[in-house]
């Protein structure tokens, strides 16, 4: 039991959520079709503060997640400020005009290696597209789901 509630707060905290909207995701996770930890690790990966992540606008993603918040990004030309809004696969992420000049952002963006796969980007126009939903090896291979699955399931 300690060793699930701890992956689970793991996987929580990472992400920036509060219990009940875990437990949310974990239900969503259970009616979708194919195994449970994967679909909840991919139902994660597509919040759009994790995707905004992805792309290096944010240096982690709690400063994600406030870029959103303050409506400084775009998903197919509309602004959304719903840290928790579910990206759709093929939509554009954009980071709003009149903010690309932001110093924050550069800086970010400056500081970003490596990005994932399943997300592009265009550095010109500081815009990128999530492509597709990321496979479990392109995740977190420190993420034993299977505990998540075994605790809420007891």
């Amino acid at each position: 039991y300690g060793m699930q509630l701890r992956e689970k707060q793991k996987v929580k905290r990472a992400y920036g959520m509060l219990e009940g909207q875990f437990r949310g995701y974990f239900d969503t996770a259970v009616k979708m079709k194919g195994v449970t930890g994967e679909n909840l690790l991919q139902l994660l990966e597509r919040r759009l503060d994790n995707i905004v992540y992805r792309m290096g606008i944010g240096e982690s993603r709690a400063q994600a997640r406030q870029f959103v918040m303050h409506g400084h990004i775009l998903v197919d030309g509309h602004k959304v400020d719903i840290p928790s809004y579910r990206v759709k696969v093929g939509s554009t992420i954009a980071i709003k005009e009149s903010d690309k000049d932001l110093k924050v952002v550069k800086d970010s963006l400056e500081k970003t290696l490596k990005r994932v796969e399943y997300v592009t980007f265009n550095d010109k126009d500081l815009s990128g597209v999530y492509v597709r939903t990321p496979d479990r090896s392109e995740l977190n291979p420190e993420i034993n789901e299977a505990l998540i699955v075994e605790f809420y399931n007891r």
